[in-house]
This record gives structure tokens, sequence and C-alpha cells, in this order.
């Protein structure tokens, strides 16, 4: 049956240079720059290898998955709730390679507003020709009832910045959310559509992609602290919105940042850790 776990695709992608020019003036640096068999920055990944998911096969909330269809469950909301990256090699720009996705786990919990559940989706990439993958990353979702109250819980009281080493702000604005999504291939409504964001889920906004807000702070990491990460671990505790301030702050660990960005009211949204 489709959306088992153990269901798995593989398929050949290119790592090619006209999207990852795309990625760059997205970011809003020199496409130019970035030229065949030099190496891809670490977190771009994210809206390179999107899904080939079918508009057939999409959710009634247009999520394609990451390639494999996400099973119903009679579940009919969608939140992503962590995801884990591991980089063992880089992939050239310009490298044909293979992409292997698959449902690993679907965990059925019953809570306080009824059923819902974890899927775990794990997803490689590797250079073609070799057996290993260059990037491994497993994305956790909760799919809930319809019966979830819509409010908003945010991430928690407001914290002060000032324990952290390097805090930047960011506005991400509608054009940053459609281009992301469209780079990646993902039509979620909750990123794309407004009145089906405002009227449907009951958030404030079009919802800030949690792969986005991945990518912005691998970016960070970068371009602002010079870290290459070898790992990252995210928690996403609360959503994140279109035209509202996001503040990335930064602290040093032993062998590792911790990142917190935060919310226009400066409450944690997204917590994580990048060994190095």
């Amino acid at each position: 049956m489709r959306g088992n776990p153990g269901e798995a695709g593989e398929s050949t992608v290119t790592c090619g240079v006209e999207n990852v020019r795309r990625i760059a003036a997205m970011l809003d640096l020199s496409p130019f720059d970035l030229t065949r068999e030099q190496i891809l920055p670490r977190g771009w990944h994210f809206p390179l290898f999107g899904s080939h998911t079918r508009r057939s096969d999409l959710r009634h909330d247009g999520f394609p998955g990451l390639g494999v269809p996400m099973p119903d469950l009679g579940l009919p909301r969608l939140v992503l709730a962590g995801r884990t990256v591991t980089y063992d090699a880089d992939l050239p720009i310009g490298a044909i390679c293979w992409r292997r996705v698959g449902i690993e786990a679907v965990d059925h919990r019953t809570g306080a507003s009824g059923a819902y559940a974890i899927v775990t989706i794990a997803l490689q990439l590797g250079i073609a020709g070799q057996g290993l993958p260059s990037i491994t990353e497993e994305t956790k979702y909760f799919l809930l009832g319809s019966e979830t109250p819509r409010t908003v819980k945010p991430g928690g009281s407001p914290l002060s910045l000032e324990r952290f080493a390097l805090t930047k702000a960011f506005v991400p604005d509608d054009t940053l959310l459609f281009q992301f999504s469209a780079l990646g291939f993902n039509s979620h409504k909750i990123h794309i559509d407004r009145a089906y964001a405002t009227d449907v889920e009951g958030y404030p906004d079009l919802v800030v992609n949690g792969g986005l807000s991945t990518l912005l702070l691998t970016e960070f990491a970068r371009n602002d602290l010079g870290v290459r990460p070898r790992s990252l671990k995210l928690k996403f505790l609360a959503p994140l919105f279109a035209n509202r301030t996001m503040t990335f702050g930064a602290e040093k660990g032993e062998g590792a940042w911790m990142f917190t960005i935060f919310d226009d009211q400066q409450r944690p949204a997204v917590e994580a850790e990048m060994s190095i």
C-alpha cells in the first residue's frame, strides 16, 4: 500500500548550475560567481533537490512530500516537527547524483486533542557511481486531525538575545517564499496561498517554509560565522510568518554551535545544533 513504512523511490538528479544560480539570486548573491565543479554550499540541497510528486498525488493542502506520497490516515493537517542532516561529503555543482527517499516510520499516537501521527521520511543524496551517500537527511512531520485547535501556539516566552555571541535579523517577504517554494517544487498552500493559510489553517499570514528557515540558518552560519557544518539537528517549535522579523541567535558550544531562531516577539520558533 502506498505510504507504508519502507516504501522508497530512487531517481537520478543533477546538481545543475542554472538552478544553483537561481538559489544564489534568491539569496541576493551574485549568481555567476558559482560555476560548474565548484562545491555546492552546504544547506543548498534543501531547495535544489525538491520532490517530483505528480499533481494527482498531492495532499489536499498541496503538500508534495519529499518524493513519496504522504499517507492520509484521515489526519488532514500537516506540521513540520524536526530535521536531522548529516554531511559526509560535498556535491560538486554539475554532478549527476542519485536521490533515494522513503517513508521510514509512521508512529500513531493519541493526545489531548485526539489521534495524530508522526511520519519520518528518510532522504539520501549521493554522486552517481558512488554507493555511499554524501548527504543523509531525516525529516519528521506531525499529521493532525481536523479537531486540533487552530490557535497558533508561540514557542515560549520572549527571551533576551544578550546571551548570544552573534545575532542577525531578517524579514522574509512574499517573493522569497514564492521563489523558495518554486525552486523546491513545494506547493504546500500555507506558503503560497494567503487565503488558505489564514481562513483554513488559522494562521495570521503565510507560513515561512521550514526548509527556507533552515537554509537561512546555514547561510547565517556560512557567511557570518565562517562555519561549515558536519551535521545539523533542528527542532521546529512554532511557525514563522511572512513579512515579520525573524532573528537568528548563535552561541558557541563544545564542538558545536547552538542556534535559536526567534519570531517577531522574540519567542523561540526553531532550535538547532550544528556540529563542525
